[in-house]
């Protein structure tokens, strides 16, 4: 993993202006491999003007091989919060082994947004350049538009399960946040435990101000990213969080491990079901 892709913005010399780090160099990888995988698409949400600029806000889609039953479908969402672009490079990471191993998301369809706070990718800032904490904003009728997007997207969608990357600058370890259906510890347990193969996981009773128990934390912040409130079918929802100062390689393969287990482990959990 080439960690000039996520370096810090520099001064430019002549005329003391930031130099911004272009959302496009985080996602060639992924560009290049749509560009040649008829399973893999990329098609943007559209664009929005900040200034003089108009930023795209990106999407993928994977489409795997037909499975017995409906087609599943999941929302993978990083780099909410633009100081943290390690799971970008994780889906970046997810992707290309499915390639390799298309029997991992059989029965799949993966809407994959590496980036949902361009701005804040590109100033290396926690906040969009509105100056708000885009996941403290979901739900509660935000008229920023990279939040109008993305609510678009999962009212649409109707994920039966969404999961979001975060990287904690505050954690020694993996950890994750758990809501939605009933059957979601049943698939965050596994996933890290698939992660732990690369870093520790954080096993304190107190994360993030919340209590925790083996790693998993069961209430959340208002205006998280999660799926349309008080519907009567949730879909599951897992919010999986590494320790940022953690080498990038390490939190790219916990990622990916964790990823892969809960695409395996809720198909299994779907076929049980529907053989009930």
């Amino acid at each position: 993993m080439n960690p000039s892709i996520i370096e810090s913005p520099v001064v430019s010399t002549s005329n003391h202006l930031p130099v911004r780090r272009p959302v496009e160099r985080l996602l060639s990888a992924l560009d290049q491999q749509a560009e040649r995988s008829p399973s893999f698409i990329s098609r943007s949400l559209g664009q929005y003007e900040i200034g003089e600029r108009r930023y795209p806000l990106p999407r993928y889609v994977y489409l795997g091989e037909r499975g017995g039953g409906d087609v599943i479908r999941i929302g993978l969402f990083a780099t909410i919060h633009g100081d943290e672009p390690e799971g970008a490079l994780a889906l970046t990471r997810l992707t290309g082994e499915l390639e390799k191993n298309p029997e991992i998301a059989r029965g799949y369809a993966l809407f994959i947004y590496p980036v949902c706070n361009p701005t804040g990718f590109e100033d290396n800032t926690r906040h969009s350049r509105s100056g708000k904490d885009l996941n403290r904003e979901i739900w509660r009728e935000s008229t920023e538009p990279e939040v109008r997007f993305l609510e678009s997207e999962i009212w649409t969608h109707a994920f039966d399960g969404i999961i979001t990357l975060h990287s904690d600058d505050t954690s020694d370890g993996l950890y994750g946040f758990v809501s939605g259906a009933v059957l979601t510890e049943s698939l965050i347990e596994p996933a890290l435990r698939e992660a732990e193969q690369f870093l520790p996981r954080n096993r304190n009773h107190l994360i993030d101000g919340f209590n925790a128990r083996h790693g998993i934390v069961n209430e959340c912040y208002a205006g998280v990213l999660k799926s349309v409130p008080g519907i009567a079918r949730p879909p599951f929802e897992i919010t999986l969080e590494t320790p940022q100062k953690a080498p990038l390689h390490r939190q790219v393969e916990a990622f990916n491990a964790a990823l892969k287990t809960i695409l395996i482990e809720y198909r299994y959990l779907m076929a049980i079901a529907q053989n009930i």
